[in-house]
Order: C-alpha cells, then structure tokens, then sequence
C-alpha cells in the first residue's frame, strides 16, 4: 500500500486477545511500521512505555487489569507518565456513543471502530500524525482539543457553557 513512510515510528499495540494483536501488527506492517511492541493489558503497556518508548499507541477498550480509558487518563494525568502528549487511538469493537464520548473524555486521540482495514488504519495514523490537533489543559481534561471543526461564526472565546480553558498547548 502506497502511502506516507512511517517506518520510523514505533508504535506499542495493547490489546488482550492475541488474534487482533497480530492482526494489528500484520495491518501497521501493510502500512509500513515495521516497529511494533504488543502487549496484553493497560498494565503491562504503561509499564512498557519507559522502556520502549514508543510514538503512538493503539489500544482496545475493554482490557483487564486496566482497560483503555484507564490506561489513556493514566497516560494524560499521572505524575509517573512518560509522555502524557503520546498520541493514542482507541481501537474497539464498543460504538455505543457514550463509549465513544468516554475514550473522547479521557484523552485519545482518535476512535477506530472494528472491523479494521488498512485505509481506516492509515486514515487514523494520518490524523494524528500529520494533522495533530494542539493539546488542552483545564480544571476537568488533559489532552487533544475535542473540537474538530473550525466554525467561522463563532466569535467567543468557548464553544460551550461552562467551558473554562485554563491552557492550551500547541506541539
């Protein structure tokens, strides 16, 4: 497949069930990545982010010990955190809106909706990667600014009643 050369990232897959670990790395090795850590559990992963520092990460939601979200604030709010700005995309097969709303809340970056192919894949690596939305601290979130769209109306400083910004950070 033809596309941007990322064969320079590494990324860490977490995932519980074996046969989508290896079906995620066989997809990001069709993309080109050809470096790729897996593990099986939020746990296990946040314990390797030191060690193997990787780039971005994909996760699945529903995990034991720690599932994705829990391994995504983890990620966003803990003092112990290696890279709290390490882009995340959640992958899962969850695509209720309030799982959706969920992983948004704490902090991914993007949502991919199983079954996956290659194009959505790619589509998602390009997001974050070539197209990286500027991080947002506040009283209640850390992460990638929730707002995809730019609306030329608007001309107040939140979008929504009771947004408080306290910063924003551009990468």
């Amino acid at each position: 497949m033809s596309g941007p050369n990322y064969d320079h990232l590494r990324v860490l897959v977490i995932e519980d069930n074996a046969h989508m670990r290896s079906l995620l790395h066989s997809l990001l090795h069709a993309i080109g990545l050809k470096q790729v850590i897996e593990t099986p559990d939020g746990a296990s992963a946040f314990a390797a982010l030191r060690d193997e520092r990787p780039d971005l990460v994909l996760t699945d939601l529903d995990m034991r010990p720690m599932d994705g979200i829990e391994f995504t604030r983890k990620v966003r709010t803990d003092a112990d955190s290696p890279n709290p700005y390490l882009p995340i995309i959640m992958v899962t097969g969850h695509t209720e809106l309030a799982k959706v709303i969920q992983a948004r809340d704490a902090g991914v970056n993007e949502f991919l909706a199983k079954p996956i192919t290659v194009r959505n894949l790619q589509s998602r690596l390009t997001q974050i990667i070539e197209r990286p939305r500027p991080f947002v601290r506040c009283t209640n979130y850390f992460g990638p600014d929730r707002r995809r769209r730019k609306d030329p109306e608007f001309r107040g400083p939140f979008r929504r009643e009771g947004d408080v910004a306290d910063e924003v950070v551009f990468l």
